[in-house]
C-alpha cells in the first residue's frame, strides 16, 4: 500500500494492526483476518534507486531492522 507521508503510514499500520493484526518486518504486516498488507511510504523507492550505492545500502540496511517504516529513519540513513 503506497503511502504520501509519515501520517498515512502511520493511519494504515495502526488501522491495520489494530483487532488482532500482526506486525512483520519491512513494512509488512497481517490484518486480522490474515491478509498481507506492506506499507510502504513513497520516499522509499527514490532512496533505495539512488545511482549511490552506498546509500542505497544504508537504506536498505536501516529497512531490514524496521517493522513498521519510518521515514525520517530512512532519510537519515541516506544523509549518513
Amino acid at each position: 500500500m503506497p503511502c504520501q507521508d509519515q501520517a498515512e503510514v502511520d493511519h494504515y499500520w495502526t488501522a491495520l494492526t489494530d483487532d488482532g493484526g500482526e506486525e512483520s518486518m519491512c513494512g509488512w504486516l497481517k490484518d486480522k483476518f490474515g491478509v498481507s498488507w506492506q506499507v510502504v511510504p513513497a520516499q522509499l523507492e527514490e532512496l533505495i534507486s539512488t545511482l549511490d550505492s552506498a546509500q542505497a545500502e544504508r537504506v536498505s540496511r536501516a529497512l531490514f531492522q524496521m517493522k513498521k517504516i519510518v521515514i525520517a529513519d530512512l532519510e537519515a540513513a541516506a544523509a549518513a
